[in-house]
């Protein structure tokens, strides 16, 4: 989305109505898994069984909401921030999401997994304390402050749908198939969507949208690709975090998106030539740093149950020989 405003893009529903506009491309996959199933359903009489169940539904819709409203705020964030210091903002979720998720489902926690937390929380205050190094030209320090706040703001709401989401899938009372994933992903899409198109209509989006492609500075074909590829891009993303959270949690699935900074903070130097401070260093080490000790912490974890079930086996072994 960075690319977007770069070049002369401005509309704030617009960019953050593409992170969930996405969803209808998901109705193809779903629409050929109901055709080939639906042999096997009429055969057992199991129709019903395809789609959502009702509260499981509501979930995703509340849980739209939620992310419409993140969204809002994550995008107006950026316009303010260089991609590398809101990548690295927005990594603070993880910090969100353990709480939550430690509230919501009753998450488990480890010296590794505090550790983590702890040194990522750090690191977002490192950006705090110089708001004037690494400001985009024609960006206040004011709006820079505002950018800072906003996108904090943007990755505790976040961190608070993510254990949401776990919960929700947990409720279900029949299995959570592939197509039922799908499903949840649109209707969440849909109400986060619909949000941000209500705010698009009040502030005249649809109107200024053919005029902004008409002045990009890359051109007006270059316009529409960047919006599609990244309502693509995002609805990809966000499809593969709920088949994490569904296999893992929702802890794991904040650990596996704050992976995803160094190489996003790479990019960012690379393809848009933004500096990158000492601060910003300290921070990304920090980060780093906490991703570390999550996946030793899960590590050692593995062994240790390793290591007592073949304890168990070998006891279990000398009492038959016995």
């Amino acid at each position: 989305m960075r690319l977007y405003y770069l070049h002369g893009g401005s509309r704030k529903w617009l960019s953050s109505c593409l992170q969930t506009a996405g969803f209808p491309v998901l109705l193809f996959p779903l629409i050929f898994l109901y055709i080939k199933s639906k042999p096997s359903m009429q055969k057992n009489d199991q129709s019903c069984s395809f789609f959502m169940e009702p509260m499981v539904f509501v979930w995703s819709a509340i849980i739209g909401i939620v992310f419409g409203v993140s969204n809002f705020m994550y995008a107006l964030g950026l316009s303010y921030l260089p991609v590398s210091t809101s990548i690295i903002l927005f990594a603070t979720q993880l910090c969100f999401t353990a709480f939550f998720a430690w509230l919501i489902v009753k998450q488990k926690f480890t010296a590794f997994i505090i550790n983590a937390v702890i040194v990522m929380t750090l690191g977002s205050v490192l950006l705090g304390i110089n708001t004037d190094g690494d400001r985009p030209i024609g960006v206040s320090k004011a709006q820079y402050l505002l950018g800072f706040l906003l996108t904090l703001a943007a990755a505790a709401l976040t961190g608070l749908g993510m254990p949401f989401v776990e919960l929700a899938l947990s409720k279900a009372t029949r299995n959570i198939t592939y197509s039922t994933l799908l499903q949840f992903q649109i209707i969440l899409g849909l109400f986060g969507t619909g949000l941000n198109v209500i705010g698009m209509l009040i502030n005249k989006d649809f109107q200024a949208i053919p005029r902004e492609a008409d002045e990009f500075e890359l051109g007006k074909g270059k316009y529409y690709m960047i919006i599609i590829l990244t309502a693509l891009t995002w609805q990809l993303a966000s499809l593969g975090s709920l088949g994490i959270i569904l296999y893992t949690n929702a802890l794991f699935n904040g650990i596996y998106t704050s992976v995803l900074v160094p190489f996003t903070e790479v990019g960012a130097v690379i393809f848009f030539h933004e500096s990158f401070t000492g601060l910003k260093g300290m921070a990304l080490a920090l980060c780093l740093w906490g991703f570390s000790s999550y996946f030793y912490g899960e590590y050692k974890m593995m062994n240790k149950v390793g290591n007592n079930d073949s304890t168990h086996e070998e006891t279990e072994k000398v009492e038959n020989e016995t």
